[in-house]
């Protein structure tokens, strides 16, 4: 039954035949081998169908979901999912994405399957690191299957979670041994290059040992601009003393929409840093659940959002403090634009017995006009005494005065505007870690800001290269 006064949307029909067909490869997500699914995977898409069955997919009816209206996507016909491709070209070949000064180990996912040759389908790094198709994972290391797989992720948070965990493709698993410190970053570049509007459902499985380091790049881009329907579900286990440092980039086309879910596990001193960056997309929504669940365990998540047109961006972060002497940190800012519009939903919850919690929380917001719009909605629950937590949201324009000051200099008012609205965000990307990323993306905030960052055939980091560098045409020697 659909959450929308019973009716049954086209797609929801059509993703319960896609899941009843057991003809189809996605229903398995078979690798090109006869191996046999993982038990647990098995039952988490039985499952998830289930819940899917019950519920449908979101719509406004569901608060979570009142201010995010996607049900125009369900009345589209998709490509659900799609046959394994085969590896025929390089992946610098279909999109190259690169950053100057920026050394990775690049992965990719292409139309929802892992895209390699046969032999690199899953890999041990030099280091130590096993990354490669989640669907080959299960078969090879069954055992972290039934330690990690379907753990912490919530099937029955949404109906997208629910028939992603049923009808998922492939995905990526990373595995970073104990005392593990890697110095080189993995990205992944998902990528979509359908001529026809399609679905992809997605799942990823990370795990951290103990006393191990990572720093991950996730690119979500559009090559083309076809209409897409992407969902992807992401497991992270962080053990005790593990750090990661995620970046999510997202710079897809108007007629996308993105539902990404991030599910986290953090034990003892564990230290999580995020920092997602939306440039363009048609409907985003990021959704984090984070869980502290050991003592002194630390998350610091950051958010930019880009937005113009008639884009919409909805971030909803969940932090749980389910253990004393923990600490988290969110901080959230945009720019709206045209009739652009955004959410944002932050739920810090605190446990009887999290004594000693240190939780803050920061939604900053501009709107450009009187059309653009954003929902703010901090929001703390507390059941311990010792704590220090807070909130705060500001919805505003630019600040007259500081436009008025920089005209007064003999800077035109235009690019006074975009001085103003770079200087505002730099508070979220200066806690890029990485000097060269942090550069290139700085380098796509002017850009986009200028209004000329836009989805082309290349990553959009690629626009960032030591002989041609984004200046602000702005003499500050008059400031």
């Amino acid at each position: 039954m659909s959450d929308n006064k019973n009716k049954i949307f086209p797609l929801e029909t059509s993703l319960k035949n896609s899941y009843m067909d057991k003809t189809k490869p996605l229903n398995h997500a078979k690798s090109g081998s006869n191996a046999i699914e993982h038990k647990k995977v098995t039952n988490s898409r039985l499952n998830g169908y289930n819940i899917f069955d019950k519920t449908g997919l979101p719509t406004p009816v569901i608060e979570q979901w009142r201010s995010t209206n996607i049900t125009k996507d369900y009345k589209e016909n998709y490509l659900i999912g799609d046959n394994k491709p085969k590896f025929d070209k390089q992946i610098n070949e279909i999109f190259h994405c690169s950053v100057h000064g920026f050394d990775t180990n690049v992965f990719a996912l292409l139309n929802g399957w892992y895209y390699s040759t046969p032999d690199k389908v899953l890999q041990t790094l030099d280091n130590g690191i096993i990354v490669g198709s989640l669907a080959v994972a299960q078969q090879k290391y069954p055992d972290l299957f039934d330690d990690y797989y379907n753990e912490i992720a919530r099937p029955d948070s949404h109906g997208f979670n629910a028939i992603n965990a049923a009808i998922f493709t492939d995905g990526l698993f990373i595995y970073v041994p104990d005392n593990v410190k890697s110095d080189k970053a993995v990205q992944l570049i998902k990528m979509v290059n359908r001529d026809d509007n399609i679905m992809i459902n997605t799942r990823n499985l990370i795990i951290l040992g103990e006393n191990s380091r990572l720093s991950f790049l996730h690119c979500d881009d559009s090559i083309n601009q076809h209409k897409g329907l992407l969902a992807t579900n992401t497991e992270i286990f962080l053990k005790k003393d593990a750090q990661l440092d995620l970046y999510k980039l997202q710079n897809l086309n108007n007629n996308t929409t993105l539902v990404n879910s991030t599910f986290v596990k953090q034990d003892a001193n564990s230290n999580l840093n995020v920092n997602v960056l939306t440039f363009n997309g048609g409907i985003i929504r990021n959704e984090f659940t984070i869980d502290l669940t050991e003592e002194g365990a630390n998350a610091d998540i950051s958010g930019m959002y880009l937005m113009d047109d008639k884009q919409h961006v909805d971030n909803q972060v969940k932090v749980i403090h389910s253990a004393p002497n923990c600490t988290s940190s969110e901080l959230f800012k945009g720019v709206l634009d045209d009739h652009a519009s955004g959410v944002f939903n932050g739920y810090i919850y605190v446990a009887r017995d999290a004594q000693q919690t240190m939780a803050f929380q920061k939604n900053a917001n501009i709107l450009m006009t009187s059309t653009a719009s954003i929902d703010t909605m901090p929001f703390l629950e507390i059941y311990a005494d010792d704590v220090k937590c807070s909130h705060g949201a500001t919805v505003g324009q630019l600040d007259n005065d500081a436009l008025f000051y920089l005209m007064q200099r003999g800077i035109k008012e235009s690019d006074a505007k975009l001085l103003l609205m770079y200087a505002f965000v730099t508070e979220v990307t200066n806690k890029i870690g990485i000097d060269a990323l942090r550069n290139s993306v700085d380098d796509m905030v002017k850009k986009r800001l200028r209004g000329d960052l836009s989805i082309c055939d290349k990553c959009i980091l690629q626009c960032s290269t030591p002989d041609l560098p984004v200046e602000f045409e702005i003499d500050m020697s008059k400031i």
